[in-house]
């Protein structure tokens, strides 16, 4: 920049902006210590005083005035220039790779692009450039080298795109100060060799042992254990109850091992084959149960407690993965608010971030890959998922499988999603162990700080192929030439505190044969190939017997009560008027006349059960008011728009109540739900979807993890999922909660699928599945809920239903079926075309003694037994058929046909009636949707001749 034409009046005419700023700036610089400034500034000051004075001066005066200052100007805005374009651009010319290092950005920060030289830079005052540096930055020239020193040296940082002044001034003033600078001593770094040393010891020993064997190792990026170590060591000094992580299955084995100190011999026994019971529980593995089926060992959790002195205590858990790598994420994340909250007063739940801290590690291929990813981030600051700051960890091989990176992502770095979410961002090199845990330390600062997630880019190889029985080099041969003749971090960190006088090489190699040395005994005491192998796959008698009996009925006077506490508000709110005249309604349901209808007996359900002190969390699409405007958990004021949510200020109750709009996500906020339950097995967690179609959002949730995991694992849950589900002429989007789908993974007791056709079912199924769930029995509920169905008094109960009453696998048709010996057909259906016949027996005054309906409330577990005795008390039956609105290829025949089968009396034959077989769930147009449902109804209810 330069000075404008100026008035020989003013010499200071010529300056505006900017650059009056930095010369006002000089000038409060110079008034405190003259010999701060270069000499020619200093004169100038001396001669023309500070910027503000206008005495008259000389033509020829102003403008050496202006010249000396334009000068200077000059140098400090091409300084300034230059230093924000190294914070901004500092990491394109970084040391972060460990086998190639691009020099196409070496002239990035040359002087001559910013017209600034060495001798203009060294007078420019320190505090332009960088006002916190350290001590030994004497002028702006050291100050420009000191910023390329820690912007492109092995970590590389990344935050301008963070939008708050304060966070990235933070940021800033910890990059560029002493703090940046600080060194481990020399016992950490004894220390850090010596973990090295096990990590590669360990995966070195295992390649030797078993030859050809998946492990997935996690050579290349052997700096993430000692930075796990970092990061558990530095949040345990806020007294955190629990870390939890999620990764995959890259180095899971090692992280096992030194993380969650599950023993060696442990994981050679897997990898023997050899079952869990040959290790004793004495010996390190714990009293613990791990499902029946089993997993793959490089699948598996693991949890380990950790104590000090102070005898305060943390939890570290590794949460069980499967091969979809970054899904774990919002499951992680629903352990470590669960963890986070307090539940057991009434209200919404108490937080403590400082309770739980979540460490995400990633794949660099996977984390701009898996939507998943990008999900888990949204919730980071949204009120019903933060956890006060995650630490997101790419354990960065710079390749996905055999694919290049220039194929698996549109962005520079792997890391760059997260910065659309403001995640601050550290760049490191695998193979500096010590910039790795100064990079967590960092992490763990700026969480404790602002509440935020932070994202470390740990960059460095993988040593062999995706698998060890992979052969890399057929598809990145170069690359494999060039790992290959690359040293270990290990050797490489060995080699340099040799050379620091810290630990002599031979000491080094001496820590390496004692490894393999301990590992060799560790693995001889095993001896699995002497031992008969026996495994057990099947599930234990608890979970073969079924649901225990719970009583679900409540008192007439206890609902009253509840209902009557629940339509009290403050006397200044105000809700919408028609919404207050409808909810007042409900104060009648308990009349002789009055019915529950099913919106009143979901609220009941929720205000009985934290009364009984079970905590409820439910989230889901619009579930605050119900996609459906049925629910209203959540008042809105008319005039001011404030919330009043009756459930939290309910005076009876004992537990707490929180209800989360949820984002426009299902797989994230499906998984963070099933993580949250989980971890608090007393809460009765629920998510729903906004119409049952969308579940399909989430379905690897459901097939890795609600469906499977506690075969796999042993993983409990008791979560319930409402899906709204019902043919009405909407469309092939919004009929189908797809049930075949939950249908065709059901066995061994893993979830219960339901579709109730009663208010009083839902209020019973729901305080059913609150008393289990600290139960071993207890297992996840799937709801087929209502839509139109919600306001039709067909469904409607009445306060004996609810008193007495208990949740029915089955419920007769009560308008049929007196006279037992008269009926020739039964048709067996389920949920709203059970109510469609219904109506229509209702509207037509025929002779309906020859019929009768049963309604399967519940389809899995089916109920055999209980059918199978029904049936047996019609004596003349001659045909039972099932009814569905669903085609034939979806919805539950294909799973009810063989079990019906099984059940039916001798000479009973069975039948479909329902939508043919189609590749769409329903008709896009309404009076085809109609037609349809008037045939079906039409043909299950008319007589053959």
């Amino acid at each position: 920049m330069s000075s404008k034409e100026h008035s020989p009046e003013k010499p200071w005419q010529g300056f505006y902006g900017p650059n009056l700023g930095v010369v006002i700036e000089l000038y409060d610089q110079y008034a405190e210590d003259p010999n701060s400034v270069d000499e020619e500034t200093r004169a100038h000051f001396e001669k023309w005083g500070p910027p503000a004075l206008e005495e008259n001066v000389s033509s020829s005066n102003a403008s050496e005035a202006s010249a000396i200052g334009a000068d200077m100007i000059n140098a400090v805005v091409g300084a300034v220039k230059l230093a924000d374009f190294i914070r901004a651009k500092g990491h394109l010319a970084s040391n972060i790779q460990p086998i190639w290092k691009s020099s196409e950005n070496d002239d990035l920060f040359s002087y001559e692009r910013f017209n600034v030289t060495e001798e203009q830079l060294r007078k420019v005052p320190v505090h332009f450039i960088c006002a916190d540096a350290p001590s030994h930055v004497k002028d702006g020239l050291q100050a420009i080298k000191h910023l390329r020193s820690v912007y492109t040296d092995t970590m590389a940082f990344e935050f301008g795109h963070v939008q708050d002044e304060d966070e990235r001034n933070w940021l800033r003033q910890r990059v560029e100060s002493e703090t940046h600078a600080e060194r481990l001593t020399d016992e950490e770094k004894k220390a850090l060799l010596e973990r090295l040393t096990s990590v590669e010891g360990f995966e070195k020993f295992v390649h030797r042992t078993f030859v050809g064997q998946k492990r997935f190792s996690i050579e290349g990026v052997d700096s993430l254990v000692p930075m796990l170590d970092m990061a558990i060591n530095e949040v345990r000094k806020e007294k955190t109850d629990h870390v939890m992580i999620g990764m995959a299955h890259r180095g899971r084995l090692n992280v096992l091992a030194h993380t969650l100190g599950k023993p060696f011999k442990a994981i050679f026994a897997e990898f023997l084959q050899a079952p869990n019971k040959l290790i004793a529980p004495s010996e390190g593995l714990g009293e613990t149960y791990s499902g029946w089926t089993g997993d793959v060992k490089y699948h598996l959790g693991a949890d380990r407690q950790i104590s000090d002195d102070d005898r305060s205590e943390t939890i570290v858990s590794l949460a069980n993965n499967p091969s979809h790598l970054e899904f774990v994420s919002p499951i992680v994340e629903g352990y470590a608010r669960a963890a986070q909250e307090d539940r057991s007063q009434k209200g919404v739940p108490t937080q403590d971030t400082t309770r739980a801290y979540s460490i995400l590690i990633h794949g660099d291929a996977a984390f701009p890959g898996q939507g998943i990813v990008t999900e888990t981030l949204n919730l980071s600051r949204l009120n019903g998922y933060q956890v006060g700051g995650s630490l997101h960890l790419i354990a960065n091989n710079n390749i996905g499988y055999t694919t290049e990176t220039y194929d698996s992502r549109s962005t520079t770095y792997a890391s760059d999603p997260a910065k659309g979410f403001e995640v601050p961002i550290v760049h490191v090199n695998a193979d500096d162990p010590e910039a790795c845990v100064k990079a967590v330390q960092f992490a763990v600062e700026y969480r404790r700080q602002f509440k935020k997630d932070f994202l470390i880019d740990l960059i460095g190889y993988r040593r062999f192929g995706h698998n060890e029985g992979d052969e890399p080099a057929v598809t990145q041969p170069d690359l494999y030439t060039q790992i290959r003749k690359h040293p270990t971090a290990r050797a490489i960190y060995a080699e340099q505190l040799a050379n620091e006088n810290v630990v002599r090489s031979d000491e080094a190699k001496k820590l390496d044969a004692d490894m393999y040395d301990y590992l060799l005994e560790e693995y001889n005491k095993v001896n699995a190939d002497k031992a008969e192998r026996k495994y057990e796959l099947s599930p234990p008698d608890f979970i073969v017997d079924g649901l225990p009996k719970v009583k679900t009925g409540v008192e007439k006077e206890k609902l009253i009560s509840f209902n009557e506490q629940l339509l009290e508000w403050p006397e200044s709110f105000k809700p919408n008027q028609k919404l207050e005249k409808i909810l007042q309604r409900r104060l009648k349901a308990f009349d002789d006349e009055g019915s529950v209808d099913w919106g009143l007996a979901e609220v009941l359900a929720f205000a009985s059960i934290i009364h009984d002190g079970t905590p409820i969390r439910i989230s889901g699409q619009d579930t605050e008011r119900g996609t459906f405007a049925h629910r209203h958990l959540v008042l809105h004021d008319r005039d001011n728009n404030e919330t009043y949510t009756p459930l939290q200020s309910f005076e009876d109750a004992n537990a707490s109540f929180a209800v989360y709009n949820s984002p426009l996500s299902e797989q994230a906020c499906v998984g963070f739900e099933y993580g949250y339950n989980v971890f608090s097995k007393e809460t009765l967690v629920m998510w729903e979807a906004q119409f049952g179609d969308f579940v399909n959002g989430a379905q690897v949730i459901f097939d890795q993890w609600v469906a499977a995991a506690r075969a796999k694992w042993g993983q409990k849950s008791g979560l319930v999922i409402l899906l709204p589900h019902g043919y009405e002429g909407a469309g092939p989007e919004h009929s189908s909660g797809r049930v075949e789908r939950f249908l065709s993974s059901a066995a061994e007791n893993n979830w219960t699928v339901a579709n109730c056709t009663s208010a009083a079912q839902y209020f019973h199924i729901l305080r059913r599945q609150a008393k289990i769930l600290q139960k071993n029995t207890v297992r996840p509920l799937i709801i087929m809920t209502p839509k139109s169905l919600l306001r039709n008094q067909a469904i409607a109960s009445t306060t004996a239903d609810f008193a007495e009453g208990e949740f029915q696998a089955i419920l007769e048709e009560p308008l049929l079926g007196q006279d037992k010996k008269k009926v020739k057909r039964i048709l067996l259906a389920s949920g709203k075309l059970a109510v469609e016949l219904q109506d229509h027996i209702k509207k037509n005054d025929e002779d309906w003694s020859w019929l009768h309906i049963i309604r399967v409330e519940e389809i899995y577990p089916f109920p055999r037994r209980a059918i199978r005795e029904l049936l047996k008390e019609f004596p003349n039956l001659e045909e039972v058929k099932w009814v569905q609105e669903e085609p034939k290829n979806m919805g539950a025949w294909t799973f009810v046909e063989p079990r019906i089968l099984e059940i039916l009396p001798k000479d009973v034959p069975l039948s479909y009636i329902g939508r043919t077989q189609r590749s769409s769930p329903a008709e896009g147009v309404s009076n085809a949707h109609k037609l349809e449902q008037k045939r079906i109804i039409s043909e299950s209810l008319t007589r053959k001749n």
